[in-house]
């Protein structure tokens, strides 16, 4: 049996059993939900167990409540399945008068809300998981705290051992859990695995709609030609003309996103609205990013030698690998990560936002001297544009690298890190 790998959700899991009745997490398939909910719980129900489903699902529909009998935390795993189980629990719960009593894990949204008639506002706390950082995957030293940063340390130390081979390879690899126990080719299988299954039948069960396998290809390979960026549907829809041999239109793009989006392959970043010194319209688009870059990787047919041999679309994808472990890292911080650019053209790759107000501006760059400095002179830009009278100053600026030797605070105060060192 392997052996289990942390996870920086099972502090988050604990401290939301203490304050809510049930916990619902989410996420793609194979990140991991039910794994690090079995961590903890007293007892487990697999609805999609296929020698009891028919029987879960009857049940489900006759008796719901007696599916939820056993010791606590009970585990319900795909839960969505059953849509029924959702007041079920919900009612449960409010009898109960006690916390802690259900987990549930749901790969998708369930497909209709028909059977569902209340939010579970006070009696749900809601989880999202991704696949693995790299610091969960034992390929991060986590010698740079993303929390301490936020302390604004005087020094910061750290020795990174990723080189360009072994980041593309880790970025084609993905945060999938299996695959972070294999090497070669046999771990970049997963990824493919994965986008298979999405194309060929996860994003029809989404919403119940019959898809064509290979207008789904089309689709997600225009989309991940887009990592980064925000382009319209429009945008994808002309690109999409260009690349392929059929068109589509902006309302099946659309679709599309959704039914992805509902089944957590994508998850968009969504813009920060600061208070600015200057007038500069800010823009609200979303930015597009598949929830792991692997997913990239496969939609294009990418190893790692490909993303070695075209450094610009390397860029791209080891960016989304960043969001999705910045992403990771705040959640563990109460914060969120937003996307800044205004109508001048100035952005930022990512921003840190902690529910107290605190932030970090952060820019991605794979590596070098100049792209250090580019990204350096991005964020002083931007931090000087942010009136402090209305908000407060950021906590840091970092500029976020993969291939260099050392973590490092530079003369103007601007961290260097590779993520190879990073943590929350």
């Amino acid at each position: 049996m392997k052996k289990y790998k942390p996870r920086i959700a099972d502090e988050i899991l604990k401290k939301r059993l203490l304050g809510k009745g049930a916990v619902l997490i989410e996420g793609p398939k194979w990140c991991g939900k039910t794994t690090t909910a079995e961590q903890v719980a007293g007892s487990i129900l697999y609805m999609a167990d296929p020698e009891k489903e028919q029987q879960n699902l009857a049940m489900a529909e006759i008796n719901p409540k007696r599916l939820l009998n056993g010791e606590t935390p009970r585990l319900i795993d795909e839960w969505q399945i059953a849509p029924k189980l959702w007041d079920a629990v919900r009612f449960e719960v409010d009898h109960r008068e006690e916390l802690g009593q259900f987990i549930l894990t749901g790969s998708a949204v369930p497909a209709s809300y028909a059977h569902i008639h209340h939010t579970g506002t006070g009696r749900f706390s809601w989880l999202l998981m991704r696949p693995m950082s790299l610091y969960e995957s034992l390929d991060s030293s986590g010698e740079v705290s993303l929390k301490e940063l936020f302390e604004e340390p005087e020094m910061i130390d750290g020795e990174n051992t990723l080189d360009l081979e072994r980041l593309a390879f880790l970025v084609c690899r993905g945060g999938w859990p299996r695959a972070t126990d294999l090497e070669g080719e046999i771990a970049l299988e997963q990824a493919f695995d994965y986008y298979d299954a999405v194309v060929r039948s996860d994003i029809s069960r989404a919403d119940g709609v019959v898809r064509n396998p290979e207008r789904v290809k089309r689709l997600m390979r225009s989309y991940a030609r887009h990592q980064g960026s925000q382009a319209a549907n429009t945008v994808i829809c002309s690109d999409i003309a260009a690349n392929e041999s059929e068109d589509f239109d902006a309302d099946t793009v659309y679709s599309y996103i959704t039914a992805l989006k509902k089944i957590f392959v994508i998850e968009e970043m969504e813009a920060w609205n600061p208070n600015l010194r200057s007038k500069a319209a800010i823009r609200t688009s979303n930015t597009r990013y598949f929830v792991d870059p692997s997913i990239a990787a496969a939609a294009l047919g990418l190893g790692p030698q490909d993303l070695i041999a075209d450094l610009n679309t390397f860029g791209f994808l080891f960016e989304t690998m960043c969001i999705r472990d910045l992403r990771v890292f705040a959640d563990a911080l109460n914060g969120n990560v937003y996307h800044f650019r205004d109508k001048t053209e100035l952005e930022c790759d990512a921003v840190v936002h902690l529910r107290n107000g605190s932030y970090g501006l952060i820019e991605v760059k794979l590596g070098g001297d100049r792209l250090i400095e580019e990204g350096a002179e991005n964020l002083k830009k931007l931090r000087d544009k942010i009136d402090t009278t209305k908000m407060k100053a950021p906590s840091f600026l970092m500029v976020l690298i993969g291939v260099g030797d050392y973590a490092y605070r530079r003369p103007d105060g601007i961290y260097v890190v590779p993520i190879g060192c990073l943590k929350d």
